[in-house]
């Protein structure tokens, strides 16, 4: 996966760490957007699915990084990341 210059900054602005990303790649969502890119971002299936393999204990310690999300474009470059403050 690539990161577009804008995305690293946005990732160093945010503090959002670069395991946060893997977690994304692993357990993430795919959500098709209108305008043609796609945003990733963790559910509650993912959030499960991460409980099993992690355990649950880890994945209280760590809730903070699961409103993380990034949009991509089809080609797998990421555009930008960022954490949600609401519904999508």
């Amino acid at each position: 996966m690539k990161h577009s210059k804008h995305s690293k900054i946005r990732c160093q602005q945010r503090c959002i760490p670069p395991v946060v990303q893997k977690w994304l790649d692993e357990f993430g969502e795919e959500k098709y957007q209108r305008h043609g890119t796609i945003r990733v971002s963790f559910n509650r299936d993912s959030i499960k699915a991460m409980c099993r393999k992690m355990g649950r204990h880890f994945v209280h310690q760590n809730k903070k990084y699961l409103n993380a999300y990034r949009v991509e474009t089809p080609d797998g470059t990421v555009i930008t990341t960022g954490w949600k403050t609401g519904k999508f």
